[in-house]
Parts: C-alpha cells; structure tokens; sequence
C-alpha cells in the first residue's frame, strides 16, 4: 500500500474516471477540521461551511466532468450526536451532486463489511482513510490488489442496494 497525503490524495478526485464511492461505517469522526463546526452545531449556532467548500469544489468539478461521487453512511439508531450533524451538513455534498445514503446497522442483517472506511475509485482501485492517533485525517492507503479492490467491489454494492437514499432517510 501507499500513503497519499495533501494534494496527492486531493489529486484522485480530480483524476479518476467514471465513479467515487466512499463507505463511512464509524458513528463518530473527532478530526480536528470539523472540530469547531461540531462544536457549533451541538451550540446551536450558525455556520457558514467555510470549512467544507474545498470538498464541495472538488465534488462540483467531479460532477461537471460527467463523473459521479457516491457515499453510504453505516450509522446506529438512535443517531449520535455527529450523526445528526452529519444529516444536516450532507445537504451540502448532496447540492454539490454527491449521492448520499444512509444505512442502519440494524440493516446490516450479518452482510460481511469493512472495519475501516474506504474509497473505491473506478472499481479498481481502493484508498483506505488513514486518521492519525489524534483523530486528524492523515491521507489514505491506497491499494490495486485485485483480491481486496473485489471484497470492496462486493461490499459496496451489498451496501448499496440496502442503503436508504437521503431525503428517503430523512422522511422516516
């Protein structure tokens, strides 16, 4: 595996071909960039996503080039406080063409997933996201092993067919 940080993981954003898809299955992310923008959610304070435009530029671009960017979110129930600031802020990624869902883990009925996050890009390739022992995103491990790109293929389309489409999550 290789490490891609910085730019270098910016960089598949901009690079890869036909599809992006990123499974989420921790509840709850401590990473110090989303520190303040949490802290104002649970405050019940305004936020002007300042924070989040970088991602939702590279998303737009990925969109406007005919790709597509796709993200499912395992999530207990009752939601976490993160959860729920997830739902408010994925409105964001969903204007800027990201297809968003979310899965209960109460749906999970014993499907094989991964312990870690992942990136799958084109289906060929995988990135795992690399935190640091402080919570901060480090980059991500990127892998082309056939046999791991295949169990990630199979998870994500196991995933995405059960997952629940957002606006369909948020009327339930």
């Amino acid at each position: 595996m290789r490490l891609l940080q910085g730019p270098e993981f910016e960089n598949l954003f901009r690079t890869f071909d036909h599809t992006a898809f990123h499974l989420e299955v921790d509840d709850t992310y401590d990473t110090p960039e989303e520190s303040e923008p949490f802290r104002k959610f649970l405050a019940g304070e305004p936020d002007d996503f300042a924070w989040h435009q970088n991602w939702l530029d590279l998303i737009r671009d990925a969109i406007r080039s005919g790709r597509s960017v796709e993200r499912v979110r395992v999530v207990s129930v009752p939601h976490v406080d993160y959860t729920r600031w997830g739902l408010t802020v994925a409105p964001l990624n969903i204007a800027a063409g990201e297809d968003i869902r979310w899965l209960p883990r109460n749906r999970l009925d014993g499907l094989d997933i991964t312990a870690d996050d992942f990136w799958l890009f084109d289906r060929d390739r995988v990135v795992f996201t690399v935190f640091r022992t402080d919570g901060a995103f480090s980059g991500g491990a990127e892998t082309l092993d056939p046999e791991i790109v295949k169990r990630c293929v199979r998870v994500r389309d196991d995933l995405w067919s059960r997952a629940i489409p957002h606006a369909d999550y948020l009327a339930r």
